[in-house]
């Protein structure tokens, strides 16, 4: 199951546009040393001319850093490392738990085997991450070139990675702006994902994923100063979603099965727009629009 697994996640690379940047290993006999790389915005990330890995150009900001070593793509900011991972998630992916996440309560889909959802907001792809394990096909939005670098490099460990390797298998990242795309998905228009979904699905007569999952970014209210720094981080980057109108009707639009809309619990409702119902955590609301 695992090599079917990775055969078909191999196959979906092929066709999604994503940013991919391979490690470099030293000329050493130790097979874990790395040569750490630093990008700046002085110097572009080069790669000794090997065409196989070329020179990966950003828009790094001021004072900010990518850096790789062993434990992969970062960055990095008065000595503040932002990387995206998984490994923390693996817990709550246990078959006995993963299905009382309130994220994949809202997005469940009755009766249906093999879901599909769009993140369209997917910054590190920790949500998505539990959608693929909860059953899902995952496809993961991500406009911010810096950020689907950094995404894309823990989705790449994590199919190197036994343990994570056949949730990973089940998400591909597209590095495009989401609203365009699901655009050109209700209107039947060709883009990078139909084109992915063709692909992986090609017997399935309707293009149209089941569940849209928006999370756009909302003031971090958490006490801890490592969260803090982390969002500051984020928002070097990128900003909180500033066209959320946009954003909401191009999702319905789609007419997917649900639209899940990731909130603040006491915030307000995405462009004002009242839901089917809610799901309310600690912290967190998820609000659900359903459509027959």
């Amino acid at each position: 199951m695992l090599e079917a697994d990775n055969i078909r996640a191999d196959k979906k690379r092929e066709t999604a546009n994503t940013h991919h940047i391979n490690a470099r290993k030293k000329d050493s006999a130790s097979p874990t040393a790395f040569e750490k790389e630093v990008f700046t915005p002085d110097s572009a990330y080069q790669s000794n001319s090997n065409k196989e890995n070329p020179a990966c150009h950003f828009n790094v900001p001021k004072n900010v850093t990518l850096q790789r070593n062993e434990k992969g793509l970062a960055l990095v900011k008065d000595g503040m490392e932002l990387r995206a991972d998984f490994l923390s998630l693996l817990p709550r992916t246990d078959h006995n738990k993963i299905h009382r996440e309130l994220l994949v309560r809202a997005a469940k889909i009755k009766g249906e085997q093999n879901p599909i959802a769009v993140d369209a907001t997917a910054g590190f792809g920790e949500d998505s991450f539990l959608l693929a394990a909860a059953g899902f096909t995952v496809y993961l939005f991500e406009h911010d070139p810096i950020i689907a670098a950094l995404l894309q490099d823990a989705l790449d460990r994590a199919t190197q990675t036994p343990e994570l390797a056949a949730i990973a298998n089940h998400m591909t990242l597209i590095e495009a702006n989401s609203i365009t795309e699901l655009a050109a998905l209700s209107s039947g228009s060709s883009s990078v994902l139909t084109e992915t979904m063709r692909n992986d699905f090609p017997d399935k007569e309707t293009l149209r994923p089941d569940v849209i999952y928006l999370d756009p970014m909302f003031p971090e209210r958490t006490k801890s100063a490592a969260v803090k720094k982390k969002f500051q981080l984020i928002h070097i980057l990128e900003n909180p979603c500033e066209n959320e109108e946009e954003l909401l009707s191009t999702a319905l639009n789609v007419r997917p099965r649900k639209v899940v809309i990731k909130r603040p619990v006491k915030g307000p409702f995405l462009a004002n727009a009242k839901p089917s119902y809610s799901l309310k955590g600690k912290a967190v609301r998820y609000d659900c629009f359903v459509f027959a």
